[in-house]
């Protein structure tokens, strides 16, 4: 017996962790097709048709309802002598599949960690107090600067306007700065850092230093010892810490949350698009792969038994399903006659 399956535009990615083929966990599966869950290789998830794809359209075929994992379960599952007599073969139309950069729809709930909602308050007691100049004039540094700082303590003269989109943007431009090797200056500033913030990791993954993570820890420092000149308590949380800026990293979304009158903004999703660096090839960029083609499901069973399946078929009545997820699949012809065995 075979089924000849027509589709167009099947999706051949997954957004969501975990499998199909299992009971779903109490939260759902997770939503892995952010921009930030991309950065990830590994969640760059290709889909192609498997053995269960077949078997969730032959039992979707039959009218089935239950999940492919659901119904295998039961004692009268109606392909449990036949699953292993299924194959398949795709044939994909290389003419008519492509990449698309598509937009997804995330309302998990997550925000924005650059953007920000509402007026902004430049009038912080963070920006308007006696200690605001030298505390914020860290930043000002430049990087042999701030090198020179962290181990000295020398006064900061440096200035910086007071204002929180100009300090957000600082970070910015920080964050672009070229890593650093381990010179003999940079070893004592380690050293010096490892002292005050033991076990906290200042390198990247190839044992560079960022650049990032000195200015945020030289705030730190800079809190440290205006504390013995100022009232540094409003430029703290409750936790004791830098509103939006830890040891190593700065958040925009958290920093700029204290500035300003409105809410958090929230993320109703992205485009769906990975850019990944790989040695020796350069930047590499993935998107949305949709695929037309046929599908032939091949079963091979006696000639009564693929009519009785026939019948059935054409009794639930499916006009057009999805193949894997979304796009549009039609069967377009159905041939009861016994597999031809060589």
């Amino acid at each position: 017996m075979k089924i000849e399956i027509e589709y167009e535009a099947s999706w051949r990615n997954s957004f969501l962790d975990g499998s199909n083929d299992e009971a779903l966990p109490k939260k759902g599966r997770k939503f892995i097709g952010s921009i930030t869950a991309l950065k990830k290789p590994e969640n760059y998830i290709i889909r192609n048709v498997t053995h269960n794809t077949v078997m969730g359209i032959l039992n979707r075929l039959i009218g089935e309802q239950r999940k492919l994992y659901q119904a295998r379960k039961d004692k009268n599952y109606f392909f449990k002598e036949v699953e292993p007599l299924v194959t398949f073969k795709d044939k994909i139309d290389p003419k008519k599949t492509n990449e698309e950069l598509v937009y997804l729809r995330n309302m998990s709930g997550n925000t924005d960690q650059n953007s920000f909602t509402g007026m902004i308050n430049t009038n912080d007691s963070m920006f308007s107090s006696d200690y605001s100049v030298e505390f914020w004039g860290v930043l000002a540094l430049d990087i042999d600067e701030l090198l020179e700082f962290i181990i000295h303590g020398k006064e900061i003269d440096n200035y910086i306007e007071l204002d929180p989109l100009v300090i957000s943007d600082r970070f910015a431009q920080i964050s672009k700065f070229k890593a650093l090797e381990e010179s003999e200056t940079v070893l004592k500033v380690l050293e010096v850092l490892e002292k005050n913030f033991e076990g906290t990791n200042y390198k990247n993954n190839k044992g560079l230093v960022v650049p990032l993570n000195l200015y945020c820890s030289a705030l730190y420092l800079q809190l440290a010892r205006l504390s013995l000149l100022y009232d540094m308590s409003s430029a703290l949380t409750k936790t004791g810490t830098i509103t939006g800026i830890s040891k190593r990293l700065f958040t925009k979304k958290d920093f700029m949350n204290r500035f300003t009158t409105g809410e958090r903004k929230k993320i109703f999703g992205n485009p769906y698009i990975q850019k990944l660096k790989i040695k020796g090839v350069g930047e590499v960029t993935s998107m949305l792969t949709k695929a037309s083609g046929v599908l032939e499901i091949i079963i091979d069973i006696p000639r009564d038994q693929a009519k009785t399946l026939k019948k059935m078929i054409e009794n639930a009545g499916v006009s057009s399903f999805y193949l894997g997820k979304k796009g549009l699949a039609y069967i377009t012809n159905i041939d009861t006659r016994e597999v031809k065995r060589r």
